[in-house]
């Protein structure tokens, strides 16, 4: 055997011909000595790979292929020798083989040139080309820089999770077969580097790893759970690239009061990258059972999903349970999906049905008391915005006809902004269509053309000043207004019209400097605002309803929400914004009124806020501490007496680990003119501790505090719980687990309130829950 080169020395170029060794030396690196006896070039090479060798320690990047089409492997080595009888090539210390995307470190390497079959030995550790890395002791490489035969082997991939096996075999069709494994996504080790016990892993008796589907095929597997075998696992498959695979899906098991016992279970189906299906059935022990589906499909333009429940149960015919049960179809369909067709055209839509009104609320699908569906044509680009519309809801309250519920179709908005400035300033064009329908109830259409002027400039004291103009065209025509139950939102039947003219200059000046170790921002804000007298009362309300004074509208050129009610007259509104930021630290507060020059607006309830000259008094706090303590305030105090009408704080203490979340809102505004501003109280309040590292325990409430004094149709003595939670988790790198109790406090027809208990888990990588 002859010493071919040691250290970090240039090593002599292993070729396929015996010309490349005779031509010089490499580009780039230099000559070695020659050695004695007959030289590795001057032997025919494998057909089928080769070799390359590098100065230093670290191979440079080849080409995976020649021009020969032959693969080519780039190594470098500390110690290079050759054994000329066995026509063996061997490397010892730091050796590092590199082809493409694949490369192997061990601490020594053979290479026999008659087999084509490389042999590294010694902390080998080998990336193929998904990036998935093997550990082992040893592994035989093929000609083709494949891994062959494997002892006492670790397969970590790279999506996360590891392969452990005695054996490995490298198959005919490149699949690498492992016996007696075992599988985790879970950390063997802990932060400081300490040894531990995985959470969970999976036992096989065998396991395929197919690098070319990048999937892992496992044979008579079982879970086991903190060291104990819990579940067997037939036909489980994963996938190396992050990817899903078809399979069953663990169960879920719950109890609740409405259905007893539950046990669900999925299996999935992946179709192809881009659609997958998962079908899953629900057992209860007094419930007929239920089945479910999803579909989803990515397609070129967009992605869709459709959901799906069924069942056949029996339900309440009315909220008081007096009448007898009905057995009968039962169901939920959701459908949703966006296509993006060009840059500038998009549809979006969702459907969203119910057979009932509480199917949801039984099989503890969704609480929401509507369900919105809707689809919206879209055109954007940079000056303009087109939107063609359509919404239907239908109610789950189960005191509230249907036929009273608006559909809006169409809805039509474009607007378009100038290019030119008109006077310096930028204008932007709108027009605006929309029809309610309701079965019983009244209907109105509308539409309108708006044209706004805003000029924006910064004056050399440093004032920001806001100028605008705009005025508006109004048709409207509307039937059977008698129908709606609050007068000052009917307006009046048949076609009215109005024209609208606003004009309003607002002034803002800030002023900045430092401030306990930071720097504070005060920002003093005058507006002005005039509008000629509106015939706002023989126009329908339809959007502009929900009218309250709040610190997110004091500034608003109208504050109405929606189009349908303007805000006449003259008014001056003034306030400040003030700012502190330092380190850690952040403090934004908000506070102002408004003025009205003229008389009072009838179009105000009385208790908004706006119904008088002088409005009430609105802010907002924020505080922000280290991202430990994040708490809000917003508030209205009665211009008179200071009195709360609006008081709402949301708080978090803690970190992620461990906290505690509260929030309160009471609504004392005294208004009974109309049913969408009832007063109303309640509290939210949630805490998760954690201890043992992985371990925490959690809770919640949500609780109605308002009475009768505050809404007559109550029967509420101040104190009602809706809905409270408790449990305990288990969380680490790789395991969700918990046990979860809830409680119901009211019921809605056939569900019912009482407790319900469920168990679940998640294990990372399998998408299991």
């Amino acid at each position: 055997m002859h010493a071919l080169g040691t250290g970090a020395g240039t090593l002599a170029l292993l070729a396929a011909s015996p010309l490349a060794a005779q031509d010089g030396a490499a580009t780039g690196t230099g000559t070695v000595e020659e050695p004695q006896g007959e030289s590795p070039s001057d032997l025919p090479a494998t057909p089928e790979a080769v070799i390359v060798a590098a100065d230093g320690l670290e191979p440079p990047e080849t080409p995976e292929f020649n021009e020969a089409g032959e693969r080519q492997i780039a190594f470098a080595s500390d110690i290079l020798s050759y054994d000329a009888d066995a026509d063996i090539v061997t490397a010892e210390g730091n050796v590092v083989l590199r082809s493409g995307e694949r490369s192997v470190r061990a601490d020594s390497v053979s290479w026999s040139r008659r087999t084509g079959v490389i042999l590294a030995s010694g902390d080998v550790r080998f990336v193929d080309v998904n990036g998935n890395q093997i550990f082992s002791d040893r592994v035989e490489l093929t000609d083709q820089f494949e891994a062959g035969a494997m002892e006492d082997l670790l397969l970590a991939l790279r999506q996360g999770g590891r392969l452990a096996a005695n054996r490995g075999m490298r198959e005919a069709d490149g699949t690498v077969a492992l016996e007696q494994a075992a599988y985790s996504a879970c950390a063997v080790v802990t932060p400081e580097g300490c040894d531990k016990d995985p959470s969970w892993r999976i036992i096989a008796e065998r396991v395929v790893y197919d690098p070319i589907d990048s999937k892992v095929q496992f044979e008579g597997a079982y879970l086991e759970l903190f060291g104990a075998r819990i579940l067997p696992l037939p036909g489980l498959s994963i996938r190396t690239d992050g990817g899903a695979v078809s399979g069953f899906l663990v169960p879920d098991l719950r109890f609740s009061e409405s259905n007893g016992v539950e046990v669900s279970g999925s299996y999935y189906i992946r179709f192809a990258d881009n659609k997958d299906l998962t079908v899953s059935a629900y057992a209860f022990t007094e419930a007929p059972p239920m089945i479910s589906a999803q579909w989803r499909h990515l397609t070129d333009n967009g992605a869709y999903q459709i959901t799906g429940y069924a069942t056949h149960s029996r339900r309440f015919t009315d909220s008081s349970k007096t009448e007898t049960f009905e057995s009968e179809p039962r169901g939920y369909l959701f459908a949703n999906g966006k296509f993006q067709f060009t840059p500038e055209w998009s549809l979006t839509s969702s459907i969203r049905l119910a057979s009932d009104r509480t199917f949801l609320r039984r099989y503890d699908i969704s609480r929401d008391d509507r369900l919105r569906s809707m689809v919206e044509l879209e055109r954007i680009d940079r000056n303009s915005y087109f939107s063609l519309a359509g919404w239907a809801t239908q109610t789950l309250r189960l005191n509230q006809e249907q036929g009273q519920i608006p559909i809006a179709l169409p809805a039509m908005d474009y607007r378009l902004r100038l290019d030119d400035p008109v006077l310096g300033g930028k204008v932007e064009l709108q027009a605006n269509s929309l029809a309610i329908i309701r079965d019983i109830g009244q209907d109105t259409q509308r539409a309108f053309a708006r044209a706004k002027w805003d000029l924006r400039r910064v004056t050399s004291l440093g004032q920001v000043v806001t100028v605008t103009g705009m005025v508006r065209g109004d048709i409207y025509h509307s039937r059977e207004n008698y129908l709606t139950q609050t007068a000052s939102y009917r307006g009046n039947p048949g076609w009215q019209a109005r024209g609208i003219a606003l004009g309003a200059v607002d002034v803002e000046w800030p002023f900045a400097g430092e401030f306990l170790g930071g720097t504070q921002v005060f920002t003093p804000r005058v507006q002005f605002v005039a509008t000629p007298p509106i015939r706002n009362l023989a126009i329908p309300n339809e959007d502009a309803r929900a009218i309250d004074l709040e610190d997110s509208n004091l500034f608003a050129l109208n504050r109405f929400p929606g189009y349908d009610r303007i805000e006449d007259g003259a008014r001056v509104t003034y306030g400040f914004d003030w700012e502190l930021r330092r380190p850690g630290l952040e403090v934004k507060t908000t506070l102002g009124q408004s003025y009205r020059l003229d008389a009072d607006r009838d179009i105000f309830p009385d208790g908004t806020g706006l119904s008088e000259k002088v409005s009430d008094i609105v802010g907002r706090t924020e505080v922000r501490f280290r991202n430990r303590i994040k708490f809000t305030h917003r508030f209205r105090l009665d211009k008179d007496n200071l009195a709360a009408r609006r008081n709402e704080v949301d708080a978090t203490i803690g970190t992620s680990r461990t906290y505690a979340e509260i929030g309160y809102l009471r609504l004392n505004r005294d208004i009974t003119t109309v049913e969408d501003l009832q007063d109303r109280e309640e509290l939210r309040a949630a805490a998760r501790v954690s201890f043992a590292n992985y371990w925490s325990i959690f809770g919640s409430g949500v609780f109605n505090l308002t009475d009768r004094d505050e809404d007559m149709s109550l029967s509420s003595d101040g104190f009602q719980p809706i809905r409270t939670r408790l449990g305990v988790a288990y969380q680490d790198d790789c395991l969700e687990l918990g046990l979860t109790w809830r409680r119901d406090y009211v019921s809605a027809g056939d569900a019912e309130r009482g407790d319900t208990f469920q168990l679940y888990f998640s294990l990372k990588n399998l998408g299991f829950r």
